[in-house]
């Protein structure tokens, strides 16, 4: 993804992302009137610029266009990550900084997350992976399952 996205922009993707179909503006400003006051045009604008950016693709569907979503919201936060990593000029650092950060539950997320990495790459050493990163044998179906919840 190009780059981080605004508030307001990132209100309008939260919608179309959890909505997870094509939306039209006036379904976007109405929910979003729910928590502000806000134009039709405003949101139009906003809604072109994610278009043009490339995050929505649109469709015209009689006098409006429907939006939808270019990729998931995960890949969105996956893009910043690597993004602010590849920044860094010292990536083990930031990365140690970054897991210094998280809670507990996040970190074991991740261990579930690198298990299945590991899983899909084919890694012979799998149980050894797991046990340096603190998972036990048995846990996978739990951990998986709790990976795959995780950001929604």
């Amino acid at each position: 993804m190009p780059r981080q996205l605004g508030e307001l922009e990132d209100a309008v993707m939260t919608r179309v992302w959890r909505w997870n179909r094509p939306v039209t503006v006036r379904e976007v400003l109405e929910d979003l009137q729910k928590d502000r006051s806000i134009a039709y045009t405003t949101v139009m604008t906003v809604m072109d610029n994610l278009h043009q950016k490339g995050w929505v693709r649109r469709e015209v569907d009689g006098r409006a266009y429907r939006y939808t979503a270019v990729s998931t919201r995960a890949a969105y936060a996956a893009a910043l990550m690597n993004e602010a990593w590849a920044l860094s000029d010292n990536p083990a650092a930031a990365l140690v900084a970054f897991f210094g950060m998280m809670s507990p539950e996040q970190r074991e997320t991740l261990r579930a997350a690198m298990r299945i990495l590991q899983g899909d790459l084919g890694d012979a050493g799998g149980e050894d992976a797991e046990g340096a990163a603190g998972g036990e044998p048995g846990e996978d179906g739990e951990a998986a399952d709790g990976a795959g919840g995780t950001g929604r």
